[in-house]
Formats: structure tokens, C-alpha cells, sequence
């Protein structure tokens, strides 16, 4: 079932949401070579409980950290660890957080000093997929409107949609109604409304869409090794232009 929110839910995914650009701006800012992932999660909490936030991954499903900290062909769900960031890696943080009640989810990736043409493309490519996405995610359009927009801009770049994977709606639960997939599925997909909540991700490889779960059971990698990285906001259908709440 599609949870439609209020005007007084709104407001309160836009509070969950701005928490989640805080903890983004921290780590984004706190990223240079030899930290760990474990410390930048830290951080992520830091920032999170002092916005009078709780984070929405900890614990989630037994998830043991929280955020997703992915590094280099890690496409989503990296667990914090000792690894040390390196120049030239490039680093995904997916981050949430829940506000009385309600979440905001929000995901992006970053180079850490000096990194590959390659790889400021992918990155570039998979930010802009979003966008165009959302060019498409109005009142009276159907779900598949923004897949196929995110699709058929990443393929004309020469890269692949991870298809394992997708987006969801979101609201007092993390995850709800509907999947959003980032390609065409084959159907059109629910029509929009007013006050439906999304999570709409892309996770783009250089390589192919093949990826693997590790033996810990959340890691997701790509199959061939290749770089992927990932991009997400929370946003809000209007019959305009959406809101998007997990940006500053």
C-alpha cells in the first residue's frame, strides 16, 4: 500500500531529510586519505544525534553500523571498517535518519584527493541521472516515467543500471511502496500523486549491471570489479516540481 503524506508529515520528512544534507556535508568534508571508514561513520553519528536525529540503518535488519560507508567497486550497503581511504578511491556514503517518526534517505559518492577521469565521470553520470529522473516525477506521470528518463541517460553515457537493486518510498518506514526501479521494467508502474514519498537511487557501474552480496551478507559488489557509484534523494510528488528534502 502507497502511504500518501500530509502537509504535517511533509514538514517532518523535511526535518529527517535536513539532518541527513548535515551528516552528507560532514562527511563529505571529513573525507581525505587515511581516514577509515569506521571513523567517517562515527562522524555521520555524531552529526546525526546532535541534530536530535536517530539513524535510520542502525540495527536495521541487524545492519551493524550507522551508515553505508562503499568504497571502489562496492556498489551499496559497505560496512564501516578499518579500511584506510586512499588517493584515487572514490567513497559512497548512504545515509538516513528518522525525525520524529519519519525518515530521509540520501546517498552520494565522492573522489578522495586526486582520482581518474573515469571514475569524476561516473560520478558526474550518476548524479545527473537522478535529475533527470525527477524531471518526470510530477502528479499524474506513472513511476516508469522517471526509471525510464534515469535508463536511457546512463546507457547513452556507456554505462549500466544495476538492476538487483532499487529505489522505494519512504515515510515512517524506511522502506514502503513502491520499488522504484532505475530502468524500464516492462510495466508502466503506479501513476503519481500529490504527497507520495520516494527514494529514488541510481547505482551505476562502469562495468556491467552483474553484481554479488558477500559472505556477510550485506556487502553488494560488482561482478567484473568494476567502479559504481550511487546518488539518492528523498523526495516529495507535488503537482509541480518535487521537493527534494535531503538537500541544503
Amino acid at each position: 500500500m502507497i502511504n500518501i503524506k500530509n502537509a504535517s508529515e511533509i514538514e517532518k520528512m523535511k526535518r529527517a531529510g535536513r539532518v541527513v544534507a548535515l551528516a552528507h556535508q560532514a562527511a563529505k568534508e571529513a573525507i581525505r586519505p587515511g581516514i577509515t571508514t569506521k571513523e567517517l561513520d562515527e562522524k555521520i553519528r555524531k552529526v546525526i544525534v546532535a541534530n536530535g536525529a536517530i539513524p535510520s540503518f542502525k540495527d536495521y535488519n541487524g545492519y551493524p553500523a550507522n551508515a553505508c560507508v562503499s568504497v571502489n567497486n562496492v556498489v551499496i550497503h559497505g560496512i564501516p571498517s578499518g579500511y584506510k581511504l586512499c588517493e584515487g578511491d572514490i567513497v559512497s556514503f548512504d545515509i538516513g535518519a528518522v525525525v520524529d517518526g519519519f525518515h530521509g534517505d540520501a546517498a552520494a559518492t565522492h573522489g578522495v584527493g586526486e582520482i581518474s577521469q573515469e571514475a569524476q565521470n561516473l560520478i558526474d553520470v550518476t548524479q545527473a541521472s537522478f535529475f533527470e529522473g525527477i524531471k518526470y516525477a510530477t502528479e499524474g506521470n506513472r513511476l516508469s516515467d522517471i526509471s525510464i528518463a534515469i535508463q536511457q541517460f546512463v546507457e547513452a553515457k556507456g554505462y549500466s543500471v544495476v538492476k538487483d537493486f532499487v529505489g522505494h518510498g519512504i515515510g515512517r518506514n524506511l522502506h514502503e511502496d513502491p520499488e522504484v526501479p532505475n530502468y524500464y521494467t516492462g510495466r508502466r508502474g503506479t501513476r503519481l500523486y500529490a504527497g507520495m514519498a520516494l527514494a529514488i537511487e541510481p547505482m551505476i557501474n562502469v562495468g556491467d549491471d552483474e553484481v554479488e552480496v558477500l559472505e556477510d551478507g550485506w556487502t553488494v559488489v560488482t561482478a567484473d570489479g568494476s567502479l559504481s557509484a550511487h546518488y539518492e534523494n528523498t523526495i516529495i510528488i507535488t503537482k509541480n516540481e518535487p521537493i527534494i528534502t535531503t538537500l541544503l
